[in-house]
């Protein structure tokens, strides 16, 4: 299994390959780090020595060399330079030209969300992704946690949850980390879709019973005794009720793509956005899979 890390020189550069190691320590996998750089823009009588892309390549291999030497002993890693006009079409390039599993970034510029940042490389990534998408929220890479220790699901009811709870179930095996299921449910009807006869009890109800099937799901997948939980959070928001959830350091949370992406690809909801501003811990954005004719 391997891992491409989104990596520029920055603290967010920084926290993504934290975030790398992580998950690649617990998943027993490697890393890729990768640099994208844009190509040749200047006239080449305006570079005196090598080039352009040499003298940037050269530069960026000095960084690459830096970061790999922070990346413990347990840990196969390699870099890469690419020239790309585009940061994220490159890396995702290169996460299909290696097979990768997921692609690991960190905030860059960009708006402000909570403890991540969402510049414009995150938000095209976002988008178009065709693989996972792990973000790495600011200072993970202050953190002395070296494994996840428990990967939240994020499960909804929307097209695309079952592919979600699928990754959630392979990661959490594979990862050997328990698994909690999480039904967020904002009873405020001006920050949710409602039925014209929902009221707050059959709302609850609802949940209650999508909770528990979900669990049944789980259970029958996973190896018996697996630690697997399933929990249920209101709140008038979505913002306050993944707050009422208990979080801790090494915790990850797995949310799935918006009913809005294109056929295996990314598009970021309005409701993992909105847990953006409030957590803490990383979060893996899981694509759709291909729409079917029920889907529309």
């Amino acid at each position: 299994m391997r891992l491409v890390v989104g990596y520029l020189a920055t603290d967010g550069g920084a926290d993504a390959l934290a975030l790398g190691v992580r998950l690649a320590r617990t998943l027993g996998a490697a890393i890729d780090v990768c640099m994208i750089l844009p190509p040749d823009r200047v006239l080449p009588s305006l570079v005196p020595t090598g080039g352009y892309e040499d003298v940037l390549a050269e530069q960026a291999e000095k960084w690459l060399a830096e970061a790999a030497a922070t990346v413990p002993d347990d840990v196969e890693v390699a870099t890469h330079v690419v020239f790309d006009e585009s940061f994220a079409e490159g890396l995702i390039g290169e996460a299909l030209r290696l097979e990768a599993e997921v692609i690991v970034v960190g905030g860059a510029g960009g708006g402000l969300i909570g403890s991540h940042s969402l510049g414009s490389v995150v938000n095209e990534l976002l988008h178009s992704a065709p693989v996972p998408v792990a973000l790495a929220p600011r200072g993970i890479r202050h953190s002395g946690v070296q494994k996840v220790r428990e990967v939240t699901c994020a499960i909804g009811t929307r097209p695309g949850a079952d592919v979600l709870l699928r990754a959630a179930l392979r990661a959490s095996e594979a990862a050997g980390t328990p698994l909690r299921l999480v039904s967020l449910v904002a009873l405020d009807p001006l920050h949710t879709t409602r039925r014209t006869e929902d009221t707050p009890d059959t709302v609850r109800n609802r949940a209650q019973e999508h909770a528990h099937q979900t669990l049944e799901v789980a259970k029958a997948v996973l190896p018996k005794d697996f630690p697997v939980t399933s929990e249920i959070t209101y709140g008038p928001t979505v913002e306050a009720a993944v707050n009422k959830l208990d979080w801790h350091d090494g915790d990850l949370i797995m949310v799935g793509s918006s009913r809005l992406a294109q056929p295996r690809r990314l598009f970021l909801g309005s409701t993992a956005a909105k847990m953006l501003r409030v957590l803490q811990v990383p979060m893996v954005v899981v694509p759709k899979e291909e729409l079917t004719e029920h889907d529309g």
